[in-house]
């Protein structure tokens, strides 16, 4: 299986809809050989993730974490990770959340390169 590359310019576009091509492209659903249990042999490039169209509602979405310990959960607005982490971060944690979560996720996301 060769490998193959994907380059998806997000200038203009919603993030769920770059995100979703994304997550299309890394579990290789776009192709007749798909399988559940490999990890298709793909790199998804996504370009001008700082130009993105994002509405006011976007902006104030909460992204939280939580360490398992009382009082450890922690949240912040999309704008202001963004601004912290840049929008590569955003972004990534958008792809992510629309992949399986099973073992081939992480292997999956290494195949993700998101430029600014």
């Amino acid at each position: 299986m060769e490998k193959r590359e994907y380059t998806i310019d997000a200038a203009g576009k919603r993030l769920g809809v770059v995100a979703t091509e994304a997550a299309t492209y890394l579990m290789g659903k776009d192709q007749p050989d798909f399988a559940k249990n490999v990890v298709a042999p793909v790199t998804v490039t996504i370009e001008n993730a700082s130009q993105l169209d994002l509405s006011e509602k976007k902006q104030g979405e909460i992204y939280q974490r939580y360490s398992g310990y009382p009082g450890g959960r922690h949240t912040e607005t999309f704008a202001h990770l963004a601004e912290r982490l840049g929008y590569a971060e955003p972004v990534k944690r958008t792809v992510k959340g629309m992949l399986p979560s099973n073992k081939l996720r992480a292997v999956m996301m290494k195949n993700l390169i998101i430029n600014e």
